[in-house]
C-alpha cells in the first residue's frame, strides 16, 4: 500500500539477549512470564538443549509442557500444539529451534492470548524477533503470511548452541538477512508489516546489517565450521537475528521474498533451507532493479564465499521448463505480495525475465571464478 499511509511505524521484541551459555539465565528472563510454559522444539533440538532448559526452568519452580514439534510451520500443526496448550492452561509459550519451530510457536502463542519467548538454536533466519510468521502447506509448499498483535516477549540467543550448529544454517541466516536492506532500501513509500512507513531507524539498522555481513560475513562462517565463538560470529548472529528481523519487520519487503514464495512451488527446493533460497530471489531483484555488474558482483562475491546458492541448479533444481518458471513468476505476483511495494514495473512476464536474468548472471560469475 503505497502513497496513502503518513503514520511511521517501528517494532520490536522487548527485550534481546545473546551470548554464550546464556541459555542456563532463562529462569532470570522468562521468570516474569508466568509458572507454566509451553514448549516446543523438535527431538534433535530438544535433546541439544530442551531437557537443559526444561530442568533448569522446573529448579526455578516452574512447570515445563514439552510438545514436541512435527516438522511443518502449517495451520494444522500451530491447531494441534494450540489445543495442548489450552488444555494445559499455560501461560507462555517457548520456541525452542529454527525459523519453522519459531513461526509455529509464535502462532500458538497469539492464538492463545499469551507472551512468546524464542530461544533460537542457530541463526538460520530473521523469524525470532518479529510479529509474524510464514505458513506453509503440508507438503511444503508457501500458503501465507500470518500476522500477530504482539512481537516476542524475549528473545534470547545462546551463541554456544548457536556455534555447535552446522555452518549451513549461519549461511542461509546470511542469505535471509542479505536481503533485508536489498528489500528496504527499495520500499520506503510502502507500509510495512506493522502497517506503518518505515522509520529513519529502520533504514539505519537494515544499512548496518548489511555492513557487518560484508565485513564479518565470511569469517563468521569459517568460525562457525570449527565450533569458534568469534567476535565475528556474534557480530553475524546479531546481524541474521536481530537486525534482519527489526530491518524487515519495519523497513518492508520486496523481490526477494516474493520470489521465494513462488519457488516454493518447485519440488525440488523443498529440500533447501528459506534463506538459501531467499538469497536466489535476491539475485532476481537486483536484476530487477537494473543494478550494475560492479553491484551485482559484489553480492555474488560475498554469496559465494558462504556457499549460498546463486543458481536454479544450486537450489536442486536441475532442469526446469518456461512454463515451470513462469508459475513461480505468477506466484510471486499473487495479489498483496511485497513484490508490489517496488516503484518499478512489475507483471509476471517482467519477473520471469529477471529470474531468468538472476540465473545467467549466476551462472556467468560461477565460470568466471572457476566454481562450475
Amino acid at each position: 500500500m503505497k502513497n496513502v499511509v503518513t503514520e511511521k511505524l517501528f517494532q520490536s521484541p522487548s527485550k534481546y539477549i545473546q551470548g554464550p551459555s546464556a541459555i542456563k539465565n532463562a529462569p532470570i528472563y522468562l521468570g516474569s512470564l508466568g509458572k507454566t510454559a509451553l514448549l516446543t522444539a523438535d527431538d534433535v533440538v530438544y535433546k541439544i538443549a530442551g531437557a537443559a532448559l526444561t530442568s533448569s526452568l522446573e529448579q526455578a519452580g516452574m512447570k515445563v509442557v514439552y510438545v514436541r514439534f512435527n516438522g511443518e510451520a502449517s495451520s494444522a500443526e500451530i491447531a494441534r500444539v494450540q489445543d495442548i496448550g489450552a488444555q494445559n492452561k499455560v501461560e507462555y509459550v517457548i520456541a525452542l529451534g529454527g525459523g519453522k519451530t519459531i513461526d509455529t510457536a509464535k502462532a500458538v502463542a497469539d492464538k492463545l492470548g499469551v507472551p512468546s519467548a524464542v530461544l533460537p538454536t542457530t541463526a538460520s533466519t530473521d523469524a525470532p524477533c518479529s510479529a509474524l510468521s510464514v505458513l506453509y502447506t503440508p507438503h511444503g509448499e508457501f500458503d501465507r503470511y500470518s500476522f500477530f498483535n504482539k512481537n516476542p516477549t524475549v528473545v534470547l540467543v545462546d551463541t554456544s548452541v548457536v556455534a555447535k550448529a552446522p555452518a549451513r544454517f549461519l549461511s542461509a541466516g546470511i542469505g535471509d538477512a542479505l536481503a533485508t536492506h536489498v528489500e528496504a532500501r527499495e520500499v520506503r513509500n510502502a507500509a510495512n508489516f506493522g502497517g506503518g512507513l518505515p522509520t529513519l531507524l529502520a533504514g539505519a539498522i537494515s544499512a548496518r546489517c548489511e555492513e557487518i555481513l560484508f565485513k564479518y560475513g565470511k569469517l563468521a562462517y569459517e568460525s562457525n565450521k570449527v565450533g569458534a565463538i568469534t567476535p565475528a560470529l556474534e557480530a553475524v548472529v546479531e546481524a541474521n537475528t536481530l537486525l534482519s528481523g527489526l530491518g524487515f519487520e519495519s523497513g518492508g519487503l520486496a523481490a526477494a521474498h516474493a520470489i521465494h514464495n513462488g519457488l516454493t512451488a518447485l519440488e525440488p527446493t523443498h529440500k533447501m533451507m528459506h534463506g538459501e533460497k531467499v538469497n536466489f530471489g535476491t539475485v532476481c531483484q537486483l536484476i530487477l532493479c537494473n543494478a550494475s555488474v560492479e553491484e551485482i558482483d559484489r553480492y555474488l562475491e560475498l554469496m559465494t564465499s558462504v556457499d549460498l546458492p546463486v543458481t536454479l541448479a544450486q537450489l536442486g533444481v536441475t532442469s526446469v521448463t518456461d512454463e515451470e518458471l513462469g508459475h513461480v513468476a505468477e506466484l510471486a505476483c499473487a495479489p498483496n505480495e511485497t513484490i508490489w511495494n517496488l516503484d518499478c514495473v512489475i507483471n509476471v512476464d517482467v519477473v520471469f525475465n529477471a529470474i531468468k536474468g538472476a540465473e545467467a548472471a549466476g551462472r556467468s560469475f560461477l565460470l568466471k571464478k572457476g566454481l562450475l
